[in-house]
């Protein structure tokens, strides 16, 4: 199952920040954003929340292609409504969208103002080729970020507006997944090395991937 799941971790690029693309059968994307190039080949495109370095109508049109279809939190209706073919998702909701089990789970900052809880912004835990990848938003360690059970997880840490280096190797560790690979620092908060600094901190019977980002 090891083998399985890193072979799955190979389809997984983390283009910048936080935006993501697996390239399974179907082509995922997560938040994309400061996207190099005219892809145009995005089945899925999942947002979290609607932050600008999360929603961004200019990368959008990068990557999707006729027939997208656009994930997003209930909050979101208003863009949903604009890119069209869109499928809103509650927080705790679960559901299975083209072949792929998503569950939407809750993302906030229980003692910031960036991420309040009840905007009902979200990460998603997927599952792909029979792994669990849980991407998980904007968000501080919190208990329903801490019950997940994943496999693969992807997990801010450049603080500011998430968890820092410290906090994501924290929730990390209790989850105890297979894979972890650091997301949301060098550009909006923190720096080229908080990735590494987090990679450091995070239990070694964990495998971290310090993808190489454009």
């Amino acid at each position: 199952m090891e083998k399985h799941i890193e072979e799955v971790a190979k389809k997984i690029e983390v283009l910048t920040h936080s935006s993501i693309r697996i390239c399974d059968k179907k082509i995922i994307y997560i938040d994309p954003f400061q996207v190099d190039k005219p892809y145009h080949d995005a089945d899925l495109v999942f947002f979290t929340h609607e932050h600008f370095d999360h929603f961004s109508i200019e990368d959008i049109s990068k990557v999707r292609k006729e027939n997208t279809k656009f994930i997003m939190p209930v909050s979101m209706k208003s863009q949903g409504s604009s890119l069209g073919n869109s499928i809103f998702m509650e927080p705790g909701e679960e559901a299975i969208i083209e072949g792929y089990k998503v569950e939407a789970v809750p993302a906030y900052n229980p003692f910031k103002l960036f991420h309040p809880k009840e905007r009902g912004w979200v990460g998603y835990n997927i599952e792909v080729d029979g792994v669990k990848i849980y991407v998980v938003g904007d968000s501080d360690v919190t208990a329903e970020a801490k019950a997940v059970k994943t496999d693969i997880i992807l997990v801010p840490c450049g603080g500011k507006y998430t968890m820092n280096a410290d906090e994501a190797s924290f929730l990390v560790n209790h989850i105890h997944p297979s894979i972890a690979i650091p997301t949301h620092y060098g550009q909006v908060a923190g720096n080229e090395n908080s990735g590494q600094e987090f990679a450091n901190k995070v239990d070694p019977s964990i495998k971290t991937m310090v993808i190489k980002r454009y």
